[in-house]
């Protein structure tokens, strides 16, 4: 909802302002489909160029995640550490060997099956899976354990900062585009200079729209979003880091309360639940 407010505000406050201080419109509204044409078609296909198709479609799918946010929340943050309580807690009773059938084929496992929101982000499955298998194997040192999963938590960051970075480019490089365009524009201006003063203020008004819409595409639109979309990466990321926390803990020797507990920390203070919240829904554990 706030990203819609604050795509309506720009425009409002820009705009709307530069029409009640007396501005006139119709300069602007003339001149716009060309200096749009050139400003923005040129930004596109530097985007292109620059871009491999994986980014670009990426990218593209992304710019809609500003309006939805992160996909974790509360609720997925509970479901998480329930479950990931429930796996430490079958493991210290039963021994490594009774989740063995869950972290093979865990879209079948009861366990994961037991937290539809967790069920609804492959990655984490795996995530889990694939590291609780490693604890199976033999890989029970703490530290190695931590190394690994950060490595990963990494990757994923880099491979997912993709789209916020090549927005970013691509509005770093509007104000110049804009400059361009403002050029096109004198340039157009210089070939009538022997018209009429009012003609040649107007040529000069929309060359100017150039400049003025090369500097408002990028810092009012195309770096918001940029941003927009590498907070909510780095927000989304604090979600693996919970598993990381757990796993680590568990395999330095803590008991799972404890273990859930350091995991818990490392949720984001807007979504974290309280140690009494969090106890009462893991006693509901079996």
């Amino acid at each position: 909802m706030f990203p819609a407010i604050g795509l309506f505000g720009v425009f409002f406050c820009v705009f709307g302002g530069y029409i009640i201080f007396g501005g006139k419109i119709g300069i602007i509204v003339e001149a716009l489909p060309k200096e749009v044409m050139i400003i923005g078609g040129s930004a596109v296909a530097s985007f292109l160029i620059a871009n491999s198709s994986h980014v670009i479609k990426k990218s593209m799918a992304d710019i809609k995640r500003i309006f939805g946010g992160a996909r974790f929340h509360k609720k997925e943050y509970m479901e998480l550490l329930s479950l990931l309580y429930q796996i430490l807690k079958t493991m210290k009773t039963k021994g490594v060997l009774a989740i063995e059938q869950h972290i093979e084929k865990p879209m079948e496992s009861n366990i994961f099956n037991a937290y539809p929101s967790i069920m609804k982000d492959p990655f984490t499955i795996k995530f889990i899976a694939d590291y609780l298998r490693m604890f199976s194997i033999g890989v029970d040192n703490p530290h190695e354990m931590e190394s690994l999963m950060e490595q990963e938590i990494e990757k994923a960051k880099h491979e997912d900062l993709h789209s916020s970075h090549a927005l970013q480019t691509m509005a770093d490089a509007m104000p110049a585009l804009g400059i361009v365009a403002a050029v096109l524009g004198v340039i157009k201006t210089m070939a009538s200079i022997n018209e009429p003063p009012e003609v040649l203020g107007k040529l000069i008004g929309g060359a100017l729209v150039g400049t003025f819409m090369g500097i408002f595409l990028s810092y009012c639109i195309v770096a918001p979003i940029a941003s927009r979309l590498k907070a909510i990466t780095e927000e989304e990321m604090q979600f693996y880091m919970v598993i990381q926390a757990a796993i680590t803990a568990h395999l330095a020797g803590y008991a799972p309360q404890v273990s859930i507990e350091a995991a818990r920390k490392k949720v984001p203070s807007d979504y974290m639940p309280d140690f009494n919240e969090l106890e009462e829904a893991l006693s509901a554990i079996s």
